[in-house]
Order: structure tokens, then sequence, then C-alpha cells
């Protein structure tokens, strides 16, 4: 892998709401996933919503995963908004 960056795609309801549909960022050693929600979650206005009270949904490479899922260069990093049910 020649490139050091992870892409980062986001689903349904947050693709529409942060206007988005893939970044791509800079890896980093030891870099986490919630590492990243919280970097993008600091950008304020609705990027805060990754870090609120419905944590969002963390996949590695199309595998669930959890925050502390380590991501490194050539991963992608997908985000999907919470599963609501009653």
């Amino acid at each position: 892998m020649s490139d050091n960056t992870i892409t980062v795609r986001f689903f349904a309801r947050l693709r529409e709401e942060l206007d988005t549909e893939q970044l791509v960022i800079e890896a980093r050693p030891g870099l986490t996933a919630g590492d990243v929600l919280a970097d993008l979650a600091s950008q304020g206005g609705p990027w805060g919503q990754l870090q609120g009270d419905q944590p969002v949904m963390i996949a590695v490479n199309q595998a669930m995963a959890k925050p502390g899922s380590a991501v490194e260069a050539g991963d992608e990093l997908a985000f999907f908004p919470p599963v609501t049910g009653g």
C-alpha cells in the first residue's frame, strides 16, 4: 500500500446531514476509529452528532468494529447512524 491514507465513508442519514459521502484522511500510528470520530466531531455543526447521545455504528473494512478498533493506512472506515428500534 503506497499511500498513507484512510478512506472514511458515511452512510444513510449521516451522508445527507454531513453533505458528504466520503473523506480521505491521513493515517497515523495508533489511530483508532474513535480518534477519527472525535477529530471529525470537533469540527462542530452537524459533525458534532458523531459523538452525541446516540453513538454511530462503525465498520472497518466492511466488518463491524468498536471505537477502540485500530485503523491503518489503506483501511476503509465507515460510519452509520444508530439503528433505532421500538
